[in-house]
């Protein structure tokens, strides 16, 4: 089981990480004013404090298995959030990986995770900044983490299909990313005519052209891999006290 796992992790990062490409939606380095930068700061901390907790009862707790599994979830996030794709208004957006690991293991590992991966890019690929890392952090690691966690218990609750909640879940996880970026930029750089809202409706529109079938994209790649480690990871999933969807409560 534990070598099935080594193998999906192992091939996340080395057949898919030679074709990523750094510069996508991440705000870049010195984009945002100092006083936004530093707000977007503040407001993430207290999530990594309580993440870093979170994470490290998982580490210190759980068995060998359920740390690759959460590899697994980190290299997931990794590789879809260092993809570019091109967008015909002239920029580009990217996937986030968040919602599966969020599924899996509640939204407070992944704030972690997702700020591991965020730093990682930011020094080694140019792929956002450390200034703007509170900012990027609280859009893709909180955000993305918390609205995919939402989304995924809420569509259990109401009885939707489990893999169409896992599509949910990543869905509205890479959606809410991208709102919230819009609302972060609108804030700092409210229009001269319109001010916020004519700048969050400009920022929001540059994105949504390929955001919405990119975000469909990630959903049904999320649901892929999901089923994937449910079939060969059973094990390590009972053990996750965030897991809910036992065999006999999956369906589709």
């Amino acid at each position: 089981m534990q070598k099935r796992l080594r193998v999906v992790l192992a091939s996340l990062l080395f057949v898919f990480l030679p074709f990523t490409r750094a510069g996508a939606m991440h705000i870049a380095e010195g984009f945002l004013p100092a006083r936004w930068a530093g707000i977007w700061w503040a407001v993430s901390l207290p999530f990594l404090i309580f993440g870093m907790k979170k994470l490290r009862e998982i580490v210190e707790e759980k068995p060998t298995g359920v740390k690759i599994l959460l590899a697994v979830a980190g290299a997931f996030v990794f590789v879809l959030s260092s993809l570019k794709i091109p967008s015909i208004t002239g920029s580009c957006s990217h996937p986030t990986g968040i919602g599966l690991g969020a599924v899996l293991f509640g939204p407070w590992p992944m704030v972690i995770l997702g700020s591991i991966v965020l730093i990682f890019q930011a020094l080694l690929l140019a792929h956002g900044g450390i200034t703007t890392l509170g900012a990027n952090v609280f859009s893709m690691a909180i955000v993305g983490g918390f609205v995919a966690y939402g989304a995924y218990k809420l569509a259990k609750k109401t009885g939707v299909p489990g893999g169409f909640s896992v599509f949910l879940a990543a869905f509205l996880a890479n959606l809410a990313t991208y709102i919230v970026t819009s609302v972060q930029l609108a804030g700092a750089f409210p229009a001269s005519e319109g001010g916020f809202f004519a700048a969050l409706m400009k920022f929001g529109s540059v994105f949504a052209v390929t955001q919405l079938p990119l975000a469909a994209v990630e959903g049904l790649l999320t649901v892929l891999v999901f089923n994937f480690l449910r079939s060969y990871s059973k094990d390590e999933l009972a053990q996750l006290s965030e897991f809910q969807l036992g065999a006999s409560s999956y369906e589709g």
